[in-house]
C-alpha cells in the first residue's frame, strides 16, 4: 500500500453508487461488446449480456505513483460502493486458483508477473459472481500499455479511471515518512497520521523500499510507462491533484465515479430545483445556467417582470400584488407555458425554481407539453434552534412568515418527492460549489428510461 493515511480511518458515509437505466447506454456498451468479442452467434452472446445486467456497477480503476494515496482512495471507494476492492496482492492470494498459485509462485521468485498472467488473473477474478454483481475498484492495474492492450482486447473496459498526481518532491518527503505496524500491516505517517497510542508508536517500523533514491526510480518508472497508458481511456479519465488532505481526494473522486458519462444522445435539460426557502435553489439555478447556457426561469421573478413590463399578464396579476395575495395556479401555469414555449427554452433547455410547490402544481406542471426531465431536491431542514434563527436574517421577512412558508414547504415536501419519484436528493447544507458538483452529476447523467 502506497497510502499516507491509514485505511481504517474512512471518512462518513457518502450516497451510493448514481445507477441508471438508460437504453441508449445499455445497447452502446453491449454494441461495444460485440465488437470486442465478434461471437460467431450473436443472439446468444446479447441475451447472456442482458441476463448479467450489470452495465451500471462500478468498473473503476485507480492509477497513481508510489506514495500517491491510490490504494487508500481505492479501499475507501470499495467500502461507500460496496464494489470489490482488487489489487495485486488479493489477487495473487485468491484460494483455490491454479492461476493465483502460478502467479504466487513466479512472483516470489521475479517480484513481477508476465502480462499475459496478470490479465488472466484480472479476467478470472471478475467472472466471478460479486465483481458481476458489485462491480469492482481495480488498484494500480493496469501498469504498462501492453497491459492495456491486453485488457482491452478481452473487453474489461472501466466506467471511470482516476489518476493521482502529485509532484515527485512531494511525493518522496511523503513516502520518507511512511511507517507499518508489523502486528498487522496498517500504516502510518510521521507527518500526516502518528497514532496517539505510545504502544503503538514504539513498535512501528520503517518499511523497505521508501529511501528518497528507491522511491526516485520507482517515480522514473511510473512516468515512463504512465504516459502510453492515459491515452487508452480518452473518454474515462479525471486526473485528481493527490497534494492534498486525502479526505478531500477521496470526496473528489467519489463524486467523479458516481457521475455516469454524457452519452451522444440530445442533450436538453429541462431542470426542476425544489427545496425550502434558504436552500440556495437561486444560487444553483443561476450556476447551471451559466456553465449549460440554459435559461433561468424563476417564477416569482417571472410574475415580477410580468407587472413591471405591464404586459397582458401583468395587468392580471397587479391586484393580487398590491392585496399581498397569492396569485392563481391558473395565472401562473399560463405564464409559466408562455415562457416554456419560446424558442430559448426548447433550444437550450432551462432550470426552473419557485414553481411547483405542492402537488396540485406538479400535476398541473405535468400538463405541460415540456415537461422537466431532471429534478433535484434540495433540503436545509433547521436541526437546531440555533440554525432556525439564521434562517430569519434576510431583513424581508418576519419571523412569523419565514416559519409559515418552511411549514408550507415541508407539508407539500414529502408529495412532491413521491411524485417526482426520479428525483435526486442533495444536503443543501454543504459549500455551494459541493451542492453544485452533486447537482451537475444529475444533470449530465443520461436520460431516464421513461422520460417524464
Amino acid at each position: 500500500m502506497d497510502a499516507t493515511t491509514a485505511p481504517h480511518r474512512i471518512p462518513p458515509e457518502m450516497p451510493q453508487y448514481g445507477e441508471t437505466n438508460h437504453i441508449f447506454e445499455m445497447m452502446q456498451n453491449m454494441l461495444q461488446q460485440l465488437l470486442i468479442h465478434q461471437p460467431e452467434d450473436p443472439i446468444p452472446f446479447m441475451i447472456k449480456y442482458f441476463q448479467e445486467d450489470n452495465d451500471n456497477v462500478p468498473k473503476i480503476i485507480i492509477l497513481g505513483p508510489p506514495a500517491s494515496g491510490k490504494t487508500t482512495i481505492a479501499m475507501w471507494l470499495s467500502k461507500h460502493l460496496k464494489s470489490v476492492f482488487l489489487s495485486l496482492e488479493n489477487l495473487m492470494t485468491k484460494e483455490y486458483s491454479s492461476l493465483a498459485e502460478r502467479a504466487r509462485k513466479h512472483y516470489q521468485k521475479m517480484k513481477s508477473l508476465p502480462p499475459l498472467l496478470l490479465v488472466k488473473l484480472i479476467q478470472e477474478r471478475l467472472g466471478e459472481d460479486d465483481c458481476l454483481r458489485r462491480g469492482w475498484i481495480l488498484d494500480g492495474i493496469p501498469e504498462t500499455r501492453e497491459q492495456v492492450l491486453m485488457i482491452q482486447a478481452l473487453g474489461i473496459t472501466p466506467r471511470h479511471v482516476i489518476v493521482l498526481s502529485a509532484p515527485d518532491t512531494v511525493l518522496i518527503e511523503r513516502n520518507l515518512g511512511k511507517r507499518v505496524d508489523p502486528h498487522n500491516g496498517e500504516i502510518y505517517h510521521t507527518t500526516f497520521d502518528w497514532p496517539p497510542e505510545f504502544e503503538i508508536q514504539n513498535r512501528l517500523i520503517v518499511p523497505e523500499g521508501i529511501s528518497e533514491k528507491e522511491t526516485a526510480q520507482r517515480l522514473m518508472a511510473y512516468h515512463r510507462s504512465i504516459v502510453r497508458v492515459l491515452p487508452s481511456y480518452p473518454k474515462t479519465l479525471k486526473v485528481i491533484s493527490a497534494d492534498q488532505p486525502c479526505v478531500d481526494v477521496f470526496y473528489q473522486a467519489l463524486t467523479y465515479v458516481q457521475t455516469s458519462h454524457r452519452s451522444n444522445a440530445p442533450f436538453t435539460p429541462r431542470v426542476l430545483l425544489l427545496g425550502p426557502m434558504g436552500s440556495g435553489k437561486r444560487l444553483q439555478a443561476a450556476l447551471l445556467a451559466q456553465k449549460y447556457g440554459l435559461v433561468n426561469v424563476s417564477c416569482g421573478q417571472l410574475l415580477k417582470e410580468a407587472v413591471a413590463d405591464k404586459s397582458k399578464f401583468g395587468e392580471v396579476i397587479q391586484p393580487f400584488f398590491e392585496k399581498d395575495m397569492a396569485v392563481p395556479d391558473s395565472i401562473i401555469m399560463n405564464l409559466l407555458s408562455s415562457r416554456l414555449t419560446q424558442h430559448d427554452c426548447i433550444q437550450k433547455g432551462w432550470v426552473m425554481y419557485g414553481f411547483p410547490r405542492d402537488l396540485d402544481q406538479a400535476h398541473m406542471l405535468d400538463t405541460l407539453e415540456y415537461k422537466p426531465n431532471r429534478y433535484h431536491l434540495m433540503y436545509k431542514p433547521p436541526p437546531t434552534m440555533e440554525i432556525q434563527a439564521r434562517l430569519l436574517e434576510n431583513p424581508k421577512d418576519t419571523e412569523e412568515r419565514v416559519k409559515l412558508k418552511m411549514d408550507l414547504f415541508y407539508r407539500n415536501s414529502a408529495e412532491l418527492e413521491a411524485f417526482y419519484k426520479q428525483a435526486i436528493t442533495i444536503n443543501g447544507d454543504q459549500d455551494p460549489y459541493t451542492v453544485f458538483e452533486y447537482i451537475e452529476t444529475g444533470i449530465i447523467n443520461p436520460l431516464p428510461q421513461k422520460v417524464l
